[in-house]
């Protein structure tokens, strides 16, 4: 039973993360080149970068990278799924608060997940970085080879992991904890947006009550923890920066983007982009999630 509780969310999760990541792979490459400053995209709105992006590489050019993410994706979403419905099942017999016990299972998760795929997130980076006519990558084992032996070996594959790690805490412990919350009460609600389900009889979430319930997490959670994410994507790059020596730290490279670009056009650069790939991109994860265990849920019973 257990063996097949596992199975299951190991399956949706990583189903779900792969739809909501493809779902988006657009706008996740544009917020890179922006975050970066990258100085074909630097002074454009979404609109005239998108229309660049087009003119410039096509059509495969808004997927660039995006074959690298699905390599890193699936496994991050089954390791991430599994290991919250086993850490919240610990913390709730550990916490009288749900809430905190929701938050330390959802920011353990997200870390443990992020532990195990990192290097691949560091690839994903550089491929989506480059422009059609300054390529220095080609498909993952050559980014992955090249940056081992060029730029340090294992700790350049994990260059930017410090931000990465401390940005779980609000990016992914309360993105969960606020899916929760939102599906408790729309449940209790027991509207238009739940339905009972078949097998067991308890009410859930339909298709339209996940994409609600998500987009509002989504957009709650990644608010608080998008100057992380630019300090990630710094440190990630800095190999194929011209002024990378300056993004070597956590903190340092967190002042220097401060400094330098202030808040709104440093730390907070491309959240505008972010609002719009997020909040489809978990909507979209949280749903394919619920609707996956549902529909395995229920062929397992039939069984």
């Amino acid at each position: 039973m257990v063996e097949s509780k596992v199975l299951r969310s190991c399956l949706a999760g990583g189903l779900s993360t792969c739809c909501a990541k493809t779902t988006t792979a657009p706008l996740e490459r544009l917020k890179i080149l922006f975050q970066a400053q990258n100085h074909h995209y630097k002074d454009m709105s979404i609109y005239q970068a998108l229309k660049a992006i087009y003119k410039k590489e096509g059509t495969r050019g808004y997927y660039k990278g995006n074959g690298a993410m699905m390599v890193r994706v699936f496994p991050y979403g089954a390791i991430q799924f599994v290991s919250y419905e086993q850490f919240k099942d610990v913390f709730s017999h550990s916490f009288d608060n749900g809430h905190v016990g929701k938050i330390l299972a959802g920011a353990l998760a997200g870390f443990t997940a992020c532990a195990f795929t990192y290097p691949l997130d560091v690839v994903r980076s550089r491929l989506a970085f480059q422009v059609a006519d300054e390529q220095l990558y080609c498909g993952i084992c050559q980014t992955l080879q090249q940056i081992f032996m060029t730029e340090g070996g294992i700790s350049a594959l994990y260059k930017g992991f410090m931000p990465t790690g401390l940005a779980m805490i609000p990016a992914v412990g309360l993105g969960f904890y606020a899916f929760e919350s939102f599906k408790d009460f729309i449940v209790s609600m027991n509207g238009p947006m739940t339905r009972v389900h078949p097998v067991s009889g308890d009410t859930v979430l339909t298709a339209s009550g996940g994409l609600v319930c998500g987009a509002l997490s989504g957009a709650s959670s990644q608010t608080v923890a998008y100057p992380l994410d630019v300090v990630r994507r710094r440190m990630q790059l800095a190999g194929s920066l011209a002024d990378g020596h300056k993004y070597r730290g956590c903190i340092s490279t967190f002042v220097t983007v401060y400094t330098e670009n202030g808040i709104k056009r440093g730390l907070y650069r491309g959240l505008s982009i972010n609002y719009l790939r997020v909040c489809p991109q978990v909507a979209v994860m949280f749903t394919v999630y619920e609707l996956t265990k549902q529909l395995l849920e229920e062929s397992s019973a039939s069984e």
